[in-house]
């Protein structure tokens, strides 16, 4: 059952439904364009001939990717008209396309202003040396030491004046002017160091690797780790914001915890409310630069969730822009209007779904003082306090703080082994014990459907419900399993009744009130489904039930609103966005933002269901069992790196005397290393030290049980990486083929050893290479490469099977779709991704 993705392809023409339908059908060709086109795809599913009136996927059986490839064929052909995937999805016959095709008329993009004009291919001039490379990551090294010794230097001081204490009392209030100091410390330090190293941002190009950029790299990187960005939704948040230089009016509330950083561009009007997992950045990185563009956001605005604001964009007063949706360069929408869609376009769907309440000054400052008073005079000091008490009291930690050194005996290390186990099991022990209870008691104060202020009492209990039900923990160690469900069922998701698969949800899942989630029976989700039940406006919340339906597949990285217009069997594209109007689509497939209908599965993924329950039975017992080692290893993987820092921390406290401040330095450099070394070496081992190949299997095959292995026990290098060279080493020693002077804003690669990355390519924040896909029952896969000088935009997502030409871009959120082939320089963009030149834009019809 494991064959490559080539080859399943070549199997096409084999298949009893394909040979049927010719059977059946014999209509020949009967326009020049339809010859081309079916000679075309003949060649590409290696058959004699194509009948036009035979439907690409009900008749012969071919799916998305085949016909990707059909579709980079065609773009090659001079003779013929440039196809792209939503052109194949709405004339799913060789007949209809080319009909289609000859009736396409070019319509004119709306101008964009010159300065947000789509940047020339990279050039030569603009790329930086390999000694500004080498120079630009000794800084950024430096830099991170320094900060890393003056906070250890810190630390110290204040451990040393909190242990003198003479009294309980006396060291709780020291810990408190400590902790508080230390607090608006951390908070002041980014905001002085922005208006220091930059001033105002303004529209500019940074050349990357440059004196400029390590200024650029530093402010971003203040601002993103500041103590007051764990307050989003609050409006010390907004505080934060205005304090950086954004212009943001009054009442406005934001939940998105990605930071903007040139925020002297961004500007937000009165009452504007902002959705979780948005990107609003004000850069992006592009040609080897760092371009910093306006954001603008007028007065009463909603902006969805998982949406993205390119730089040069702009809404007016009253406008909305629905849920996975994207503003490209230059985009406006005019107030008043809702806009939806990756470009966005216009829509009647109304996304405001909360009144908005009386929500005055006076509740905003009280909320804000009890967030401060709950971190100053409970948080840190039970922190500062409670450690240091802890030193003091334990009789094998005050022992490392003597005259002799403790490293040496071996009891050392059997208390460092017996700590690491009560700390980590200890502590995966009591989440579990704490995740299910207390926010069950807490949303008996919560009413669904009912509108409540923002920043009130059931405002910070709706808060705690989500931040405790959502411990990335779990979904990661149970996801691809069969466990999963037992534990979604426990934290109140509704699944029954539950036809268990095997691989019911993937690694990550999210949501806003796990007791108002339900998914249907026999639904498969993969990884990224964030489950939406809370709406908002600048002044009010409200919780609704979130009803997915039974049988459905859902694709990666899903936003499903509680208005969302689905039912049952239905197929949810990677990246669809949700339809909330309109009548409930049932029985089909969804693809694209916006979305449109495309078909529920092919025949050749249905060959490879099981052929009895029996067998069923037997197949998901074995992968249970394999399942459940997996979790196992990923334990014991994660326990070994807790008892090499427990042994670290331990070293330097008993080391301390001696060196004081520098030991915790170097503790700190050899975690990191340590922790790259160590989860590279476990993720080697996981793929049995060799390159991950093509495969196309079904899921309860013995190969799928492996990758999904694979994933659980893989890694992404840590954020303190991003915008450094060290985060293109990291992938190198994962595996992936990566070229030099790479820039990494935080790009997610799933199966690294089928990546090939060329060089001075710029990967810019929440962007995705993924390598495979599950479609139902069905697992494929296959390699990426990424020519040099490609730039993948923001929140965009590359599928397996694509290559991109050198120099060739991909716009923000876009998903460009498996098997497509961008030329060398061309620009694409959308979901799905199509080819925009020009000064011209394809509209739904397919036309350029």
């Amino acid at each position: 059952m494991e064959r490559s993705a080539e080859a399943a392809t070549a199997d096409l023409a084999e298949s009893p439904t394909s040979q049927g339908s010719y059977a059946r059908t014999t209509t020949g060709p009967a326009t020049g364009t339809e010859r081309i086109l079916a000679e075309v795809l003949a060649d590409v599913v290696r058959v004699e001939r194509v009948p036009v009136d035979s439907d690409f996927f009900t008749d012969l059986g071919a799916d998305s990717l085949v016909m990707a490839r059909f579709c980079a064929r065609v773009r090659k052909r001079a003779d013929l008209p440039s196809v792209s995937m939503k052109d194949i999805y709405r004339n799913p016959t060789i007949r209809s396309l080319a009909a289609a095709l000859a009736d396409a008329a070019p319509i004119p993009a709306e101008p964009a202003p010159a300065e947000s004009a789509p940047s020339a291919p990279i050039e030569a001039a603009a790329l930086a040396s390999r000694l500004r490379y080498i120079l630009c990551a000794a800084l950024q090294l430096l830099i991170f030491l320094g900060y890393t010794y003056l906070t250890a230097l810190v630390i110290t001081l204040g451990y040393e004046w909190i242990s003198t204490g003479p009294g309980v009392i006396d060291m709780y209030l020291r810990s408190v002017l400590f902790g508080g100091a230390s607090f608006f410390g951390l908070c002041l330090l980014p905001i002085l160091a922005k208006w220091m190293l930059i001033g105002r941002w303004k529209p500019q190009r940074i050349r990357i690797w440059s004196l400029a950029y390590v200024r650029f790299w530093i402010a971003r990187t203040l601002v993103r780790s500041n103590p007051l960005v764990l307050f989003v939704g609050s409006p010390l948040y907004v505080l934060y914001l205005r304090a950086l230089g954004a212009k943001v009016g009054r009442g406005v509330a934001i939940f998105s915890r990605n930071v903007p950083v040139c925020t002297d561009l961004l500007t937000i009007g009165d009452g504007t409310v902002i959705r979780k997992d948005s990107f609003f950045t004000c850069y992006r990185a592009h040609a080897g630069e760092i371009q910093t563009g306006a954001v603008t956001l007028g007065k009463d605005v909603v902006v969805g969730e998982k949406t993205v604001l390119d730089i040069n964009t702009s809404l007016g007063d009253g406008a909305q822009l629905g849920h996975a949706s994207a503003l490209h360069a230059g985009q406006a929408v005019p107030g008043g209007e809702r806009w939806h869609g990756s470009p966005a376009q216009k829509t009647e769907a109304d996304f405001q779904a909360v009144d908005p309440t009386g929500c005055g000054t006076l509740r905003r400052v009280v909320y804000t003082a009890v967030q401060l008073l709950i971190v100053l005079v409970v948080g840190l000091p039970l922190a500062a306090g409670g450690g240091i008490m802890l030193l003091a009291e334990v009789p094998q930690i005050a022992a490392l703080l003597g005259p002799e050194l403790a490293f040496t005996s071996w009891t050392f290390y059997r208390d460092a082994l017996v700590a690491s186990i009560v700390l980590f099991f200890g502590a995966v022990l009591t989440s579990l014990l704490l995740v299910i209870p207390i926010p069950r008691v807490l949303n008996l104060a919560i009413k669904p459907d009912k509108v409540y202020c923002l920043y009130g009492f059931h405002y910070w209990v709706h808060r705690v419900i989500a931040r405790i039900t959502n411990l990335r923990f779990f979904t990661h160690l149970l996801g691809d399993s069969s466990y999963i469900v037992y534990y979604l069922s426990r934290l109140g998701y509704n699944l029954y009744p539950v036809a268990q698969t095997g691989s019911n949800f993937g690694l990550e899942v999210k949501h806003d009130n796990p007791y108002l989630s339900r998914v249907g029976s026999g639904t498969i989700v993969a990884d990224g489904l964030s489950i939406i039940n809370a709406d908002y406006s600048s002044t009010s919340f409200r919780v609704s039930r979130t009803s997915i339906g039974s049988r459905n597949f859902l694709g990666n990285y899903i936003a499903y609103p509680s208005q969302g217009k689905t039912g049952d069997n239905c197929l949810l594209a990677t990246k669809v966005m949700v339809p909330i109007d309109g009548y409930v689509r049932e029985g089909v497939g969804l693809l694209g933002s916006p979305s449109f209908e495309i078909p529920r599965s092919v025949q050749r993924d249905s060959n490879l269901d099981l052929n009895s329950p029996a067998e069923l039975r037997r197949r998901l017992a074995a992968k249970n069992k394999h399942n459940a080692l997996t979790i196992g290893l990923s334990l014991l993987a994660q326990w070994i790196f807790i008892f090499w820092a427990t042994l670290l921390a331990a070293a330097a406290i008993d080391l301390y005397q001696s060196f004081g401040p520098l030991v915790i330095v170097l503790t700190s450099v050899l975690t990191v290393l340590f922790g790259i070394g160590y989860f590279v070496l476990v993720e080697r081992a996981a793929s049995a030290f060799r390159a991950l190949q093509p495969r196309y299997c079904s899921i309860y095959e013995p190969y799928f049980w492996w990758h999904e292995r694979y994933w659980k026990l893989s890694m992404q290098p840590p954020r303190i990486l991003d915008g450094t060279p060290f985060r293109s080493l990291a992938w190198r020693l994962l595996g992936v083929q990566i070229g030099t002077r790479v820039f990494d804003d935080g790009c997610i690669i799933m199966e690294k050893t089928m990546v090939t990355i060329g060089d001075d390519c710029a990967l810019n924040a929440g962007s995705i290479i993924q390598c495979h896909s599950q479609e139902d029952g069905a697992f494929k896969s296959d390699r990426i490469t990424i020519g040099s000088g490609c730039a993948i935009g923001i929140g965009a997502l590359v599928h397996y099977g694509v290559t991109m030409g050198e120099g060739s871009v991909l716009a923000p959120d876009s998903f460009l779709m498996k098997g497509e082939e961008i030329p060398q320089r061309a620009r694409w963009g959308g979901n799905p991704a199509r080819e925009i030149r020009d000064g011209f834009v394809r509209d739904d019809r397919g036309a350029a």
